[in-house]
């Protein structure tokens, strides 16, 4: 039950998270009231409690491993579906896409191959992958004990069709893995030190990103914003991510920190708040946010399909 808890956290987190972001997504930090819960507003002018593409996205992952397994096209099909018809989305619309990811979507829809559609340049290394990486470490967490090899390789794989450029790939393996094990309850402190076990089996495989590197090294640890960026280059996406969460009291303080970053605050937020979900669980994110949480039946629908067949 204690792992089931901790995956549920950790997509249920990432909802959170990006609603909680989403009010004040692209506001420089300091320029708005401090987030304590949610609020209407944003860019995409929602209400409170809804998310945006970061969750829309997650569903479509989602819904995909639980359908029909790993299938890299089959996950491109289901987030056009997203982009063109508004499927997963909290209110039945697309209003939220990145420009990495649009492009993506066309070229696969014009030469329907996933492993090709995602733009490798290093210009391209947008947080698109990480936002919606929960699914990964939730439904094949039972690889972190008998085959981490195999857990980042399916990470790396699901940044490919939108998010292909070396730095998305080696980012979405080393979040699966911290995820990975925060979900069968290392210590936080543990998880995130620079020589942990599981990491150096991590970079033996196949070396890290070096920029990629050194936030899993702790630059996370040694920075304060304005440094720390809640930003859409992934490795300072992440940086921010880990920044809030790595010596936060509880799921509340991490995510609340993750947002008061502003700029790119939806998807600072649903990164921290898988980080955040993975450590405390669903039991740990505060109830008024549950209860709050637009659209529940999608992310339950979700959990229900990643559960079924895992290591719960």
């Amino acid at each position: 039950m204690h792992t089931t808890d901790h995956k549920r956290g950790t997509l249920l987190g990432l909802a959170v998270g990006d609603a909680l972001g989403a009010a004040v997504e692209f506001r420089p930090p300091g320029t708005f009231p401090p987030v304590m819960g949610y609020r209407a507003g944003g860019p995409h002018r929602l209400e409170p409690g809804q998310w945006t593409d970061d969750t829309s996205m997650a569903l479509a992952l989602a819904d995909s491993i639980a359908t029909v397994g790993w299938d890299l096209d089959d996950q491109m099909r289901r987030y056009v579906r997203w982009w063109r018809a508004g499927a997963y989305s909290v209110n039945g619309t697309c209003f939220d896409i990145g420009i990495t990811t649009r492009g993506a979507l066309h070229r696969f829809e014009q030469h329907p191959d996933a492993m090709t559609s995602g733009d490798r340049a290093d210009r391209a290394s947008g947080n698109g992958s990480i936002m919606r990486l929960a699914p990964v470490p939730i439904r094949y967490a039972e690889c972190f004990r008998g085959d981490l090899a195999r857990l980042a390789t399916l990470a790396g794989e699901s940044s490919l069709p939108t998010h292909a450029s070396a730095t998305c790939v080696s980012a979405c393996r080393y979040l699966a893995v911290v995820l990975s094990g925060l979900i069968h309850g290392v210590d936080r402190d543990e998880v995130l030190a620079s020589d942990w076990e599981p990491l150096r089996r991590l970079r033996a495989a196949e070396p890290l990103h070096p920029d990629v590197d050194v936030v899993a090294g702790g630059s996370f640890r040694e920075r304060q914003p304005p440094a720390i960026r809640g930003a859409g280059y992934v490795v300072q996406s992440l940086e921010a991510a880990l920044w809030a969460f790595h010596d936060a009291r509880d799921f509340r303080e991490a995510v609340l920190r993750a947002v008061k970053l502003g700029d790119d605050a939806d998807t600072t937020g649903a990164v921290c708040g898988q980080l955040a979900g993975a450590c405390w669980g669903e039991s740990g994110i505060p109830a008024d946010w549950l209860a709050g949480l637009a659209r529940k039946d999608l992310l339950e629908s979700a959990l229900q399909g990643l559960l079924q067949g895992s290591d719960v």
